[in-house]
């Protein structure tokens, strides 16, 4: 039977820095990566997503982000990616979704379909796109027009001439209400809590001062917040034309939801034929819940570095809270690889002492 050093879950961003510090180290071991092809969450973005629209693609170790190339972000981001796992020869295996990671003593099994890999460590980066969350309101069951989560968003063509309710106060909400406001026949925004604009510049000091935040959270073992909803938000110049119509013109949420629309609360019906739920993402990370990692707090704590698992320093986990995007994933993949040298050697010096 082999054993690997590490087996990483995860070809996104995160999970091809861990690769490549992995790989620099010496230490043996597979990516393994649920889709077809190269790009992690990159290549299911919505098509009118284009590369003036992201907020910025950090480069990978040792190479050049395409932040500055014009094209839609599903095909330039994915090139990239690809590109940087044939020029490093990472070791990416896909498609192969993971089921679920046991402890088998010392060791643990990766598990997939009818495989599995045994390894000393795993380097978890499976992101949140595969997690979209759409919290229950009342009558949620009821609706008869259509209802759509970020993940599934056609582009604004598909909302020409309706009346479209988007719910959400994140970044997502805020640049989908910019493209379905012009071409809607009306939008109504809400959101739980009263938006947080920034009017200032957003900095790189600014962006990891966010990131401290986050990773504050997840030492405490508290579920992780996204980085963007402690940056606060920003309207862009193609989000100028939705703000002049009063597109965000942002409401309290809706008490609960009608056969054809939503009920407002001072008691108003707004008609409605799609709700588009911009409410983000949880983490992806049900396949280890056999490793029991979760804090009584609810989420999983990490160490100081940010990577490594409290209740299991066998588990590192890059993408989660703090390296979520793409300001935190390059550090945490180099922290991962760090965290699991150090566990190996660990183990190494306790093996040669007994």
């Amino acid at each position: 039977m082999e054993i690997l050093d590490a087996v990483v879950i995860g070809a996104g961003q995160a999970g091809l820095s861990a690769s490549y510090h992995l790989t620099r180290r010496g230490v043996a071991h597979v990516v393994l990566d649920a889709d077809a092809s190269p790009g992690g969450a990159w290549q299911h973005r919505w098509d009118s997503l284009t590369m003036q629209d992201v907020h910025g693609i950090a480069s990978l170790p040792d190479s050049e982000s395409p932040a500055d190339e014009a094209g839609r972000a599903n095909v330039v981001v994915p090139a990239y990616f690809g590109a940087y796992e044939r020029a490093n020869r990472l070791p990416v295996v896909r498609p192969v979704r993971v089921d679920r990671v046991e402890s088998v003593g010392d060791l643990l099994v990766v598990h997939a379909g009818g495989r599995s890999w045994t390894t000393r460590t795993i380097v978890n980066a499976t992101g949140t796109w595969t997690q979209p969350h759409v919290p229950h309101y009342p009558g949620i069951e009821t609706f008869r027009g259509e209802q759509l989560h970020t993940v599934g968003y056609p582009g604004p063509d598909h909302f020409r001439g309706k009346r479209v309710v988007v719910v959400g106060g994140g970044a997502s909400g805020v640049q989908l209400l910019g493209e379905i406001a012009p071409v809607a026949a009306d939008t109504l925004w809400v959101t739980r809590r009263e938006p947080v604009w920034r009017t200032d510049e957003f900095t790189p000091e600014a962006g990891r001062e966010a990131v401290a935040l986050v990773e504050e959270r997840v030492r405490r073992g508290l579920p992780p917040a996204s980085v963007v909803s402690v940056t606060g938000l920003a309207l862009r110049e193609q989000e100028r034309v939705a703000e002049r119509m009063g597109a965000y013109e942002r409401r309290p949420m809706f008490v609960r939801v009608e056969p054809d629309g939503v009920r407002m609360p001072d008691g108003s019906v707004w008609a409605a034929d799609v709700i588009l739920w911009a409410t983000g993402f949880r983490p992806a990370v049900t396949h280890l819940a056999p490793l029991h990692l979760r804090s009584e707090h609810g989420g999983i704590q990490l160490d100081r570095a940010g990577t490594t698992a409290v209740a299991d320093p066998r588990v590192q986990l890059v993408g989660y809270g703090p390296s979520a995007s793409t300001i935190g994933a390059n550090r945490a993949g180099r922290a991962a690889a760090a965290g699991v040298a150090r566990w190996l050697g660990q183990t190494e010096s306790s093996a040669s002492s007994a």
